[in-house]
């Protein structure tokens, strides 16, 4: 149970994570705010908490709703309200909030909260919108950890490199003994010194590809193999030969390069000393979290990968096993109806091609409109209708806010398919079928009530746990399926929550 509860508090926490976010924001601005006195003052730290909720509480108000507006406001909506709030509401607020300052908390406080919030909003915009951006770009999504990391040092060694440049020949940095590469970029002292750029360009990229060597050697071998396979006290010796075994040769190489002269002794004149082997220490030691991290996502991708594949083969299973129910229910019907030589034979085929057209070419989909699945059980019992001898007392009770809200398709109809089966077809009297089906864009409740006849109890077809198993791969947790026999009477009652 604490665990349980433990995952939905983190869950919300995710959820509502932009509201976090601001919550945060005004603590950072309160503390900040108490690092100015030269004692802690909690008196004032409470005072400027409790001041500055003016500011704050409506955005944290508004990121908490932002989720729903999004779903139920045009996008022309809800791009209006984003900017009629933090447009006009927010600096509204920053400039009535001064009249609650006094000395010890200043008024442009407030200015700055407006400010800071709303550089926030637009860096969380920025983010989900480059997310999505970034998502559909398919370089971006292969690119692996360790070419990130090989095009991150290449483009250091000619950033480095442009520096150096562009710092020769300024008395601020170039003195008779070394060069000092300074924060200055020269584009014509680089055109001008072309050939010294590329050279440093290749020395330093020489310098960078020493520890990138150490890092592959780090990320393919020594994490991948011996820490994975063999554990941490195997890592740690195969680390240490590792490094006995190529620093000594690497800082050797790197000791005779020539830009060594030019900017003075970057490394040690001795290539065993103790600080060179620290530092190819350092690199694995420093890179170690992230290889392990990288590790994980891409296990927890593959665990992922494998459970979504397992469960739309479920599906696919259990789609296969709706269209043969389906189609046995139907055809039972068009033989009674050819017994009896029915005018209404040749448009009980017409409608029943439609019906199994809706099943094979919608059934595939992973979510169909409200409003098409509707119109489906509208027409499958006029069909069934069709060839019923007994009256039927047939209610259908509707309260649907967005016809086209989302929904797996073929769900609601084996309540029906169950009803007419099982219950109205044996009935020897008059028989009724209440149905009531009520949704927004949170939640679905459909109830099915029929009339049953005693004796009928275990013939239940495979429809209902067809359904049910269905509903724990489709909405897992986020459902609730109740069914009762009492009095004659079959009730079932679904609730998913779209949440």
């Amino acid at each position: 149970m604490q665990h349980l509860t433990g995952k939905r508090v983190l869950e919300k926490l995710i959820t509502y994570r932009e509201a976090c976010f601001f919550f945060g924001l005004w603590l950072w601005i309160t503390v900040i705010m108490g690092m100015e006195g030269s004692a802690a003052n909690w008196k004032i730290f409470f005072r400027t908490f409790a001041l500055l909720s003016l500011m704050m509480l409506p955005m944290i108000i508004f990121s908490l709703v932002k989720p729903l507006m999004q779903k139920t406001f045009s996008k022309r909506m809800f791009v209006l309200c984003w900017l009629l709030f933090f447009g006009g509401i927010v600096p509204g607020l920053a400039l009535l909030g001064p009249g609650m300052g006094d000395r010890e908390i200043p008024g442009w406080l407030f200015g700055a909260c407006a400010i800071c919030g709303i550089v926030l909003e637009l860096l969380l915009v920025a983010n989900d919108y480059y997310r999505k951006r970034i998502a559909g770009i398919t370089w971006v999504r292969k690119l692996s950890l360790e070419k990130a990391v090989f095009i991150i040092l290449v483009i250091l060694a000619v950033m480095l490199s442009a520096m150096a440049v562009s710092s020769m020949d300024d008395p601020r940095f170039h003195s008779e003994e070394r060069l000092l590469i300074g924060f200055v970029l020269n584009p014509s002292q680089i055109i001008r010194h072309f050939g010294m750029f590329c050279g440093m360009f290749m020395q330093f990229l020489v310098i960078y590809m020493a520890g990138y060597l150490i890092f592959l050697i780090n990320s393919r071998f020594l994490v991948a193999v011996m820490l994975k396979k063999h554990g941490l006290i195997a890592y740690v010796l195969s680390m240490l030969t590792v490094v006995a075994i190529l620093y000594p040769v690497l800082f050797q190489l790197l000791m005779i390069l020539p830009i060594n002269r030019l900017l003075g002794p970057i490394f040690t004149s001795n290539p065993f000393a103790a600080e060179n082997a620290a530092g190819a220490v350092s690199i694995m030691i420093l890179t170690l979290p992230v290889l392990l991290s990288q590790q994980w996502t891409r296990q927890n991708s593959q665990i992922v990968s494998l459970e979504k594949e397992k469960t739309q083969a479920e599906l696919d299973l259990l789609k296969q096993q709706i269209n043969p129910h389906f189609l046995f229910n139907t055809l039972n019907n068009l033989y009674s109806l050819s017994l009896h030589h029915s005018e209404k034979t040749p448009d009980s085929i017409l409608q029943l091609s439609d019906l199994m057209r809706y099943v094979i070419y919608k059934g595939r989909e992973e979510k169909v409109r409200l409003e098409e699945e509707i119109r489906y059980i509208e027409d499958f019992m006029d069909l069934q209708r069709m060839r019923l001898r007994q009256p039927l007392d047939l209610r259908f009770e509707q309260d649907i806010a967005d016809p086209y809200q989302q929904i797996a398709p073929l769900l609601l109809i084996v309540f029906i398919e169950n009803a007419f089966k099982h219950g109205i077809e044996p009935a020897e009297d008059a028989a009724f079928l209440h149905l009531m089906l009520k949704a927004d864009p949170r939640e679905l409740i459909f109830t099915c009530s029929n009339s049953f006849e005693k004796g009928n109890d275990k013939e239940t077809g495979i429809g209902l746990d067809n359904l049910r198993k269905r509903l724990e791969l489709l909405y897992p947790g986020k459902h609730r399926l109740h069914t009762e026999v009492k009095n004659h009477t079959f009730k079932a009652e679904l609730q998913i929550n779209f949440t």
